[in-house]
């Protein structure tokens, strides 16, 4: 289902805020899975996609347009870092990447879930380190609030169940999301 199928039944209120802002660039998807669903997120650049792949969590949330960038968050992550020898460092960079993807999501999950309700209506990626598996970004949103923000579908976890990453010809990132 592309993101733009969901329907929120905006009210008049929520499509003035969001007739105020330019739209969205969406490179996401939501594909069918059992009981949850699948992100598929893509990008010009893996930041990009990573990217993507957060807006698409918030997205099946809320319709982020109807977010105004009232407020800033930085989120840092780190992946697990299992390269225990130069002979297992190709083998295990996938895993250490994957490790980050998932806990870069998790972060931003926590950001809405536990911490300050924040709701991202743009994520940019500064910065990854493929090497030490660190990654840096800033989210421009405000605190979600059920009288401004239409309510989608709850985001309860991440998971790792299918997740990948692939880089050959554009990048992109698929990551089911639990409900």
């Amino acid at each position: 289902m592309a993101a733009e199928d969901r329907d929120y039944n905006l009210t008049e209120e929520q499509k003035a805020v969001k007739a105020k802002y330019p739209p969205l660039c969406k490179k996401y998807e939501y594909l069918d899975h059992t009981a949850d669903v699948q992100l598929h997120a893509w990008g010009d650049t893996l930041e990009e996609a990573f990217e993507q792949c957060v807006m698409a969590m918030f997205g099946y949330m809320t319709d982020t347009g109807t977010v105004e960038p009232v407020d800033t968050v930085e989120v840092e992550a780190e992946g697990e870092d299992c390269t225990s020898s130069v002979e297992n460092y190709e083998r295990e960079k996938g895993h250490d990447m994957l490790s980050l993807l998932f806990h870069f999501l998790d972060e931003w999950l926590y950001k809405f879930s536990a911490d300050e309700f924040f709701i991202p209506r743009e994520v940019k990626v500064l910065h990854i380190d493929r090497m030490q598996f660190k990654i840096r970004s800033i989210g421009w949103g405000e605190e979600f609030s059920l009288d401004k923000h239409p309510q989608g579908t709850e985001v309860k976890a991440i998971t790792y169940s299918a997740m990948q990453i692939c880089e050959d010809e554009k990048p992109e990132v698929f990551v089911i999301i639990d409900i």
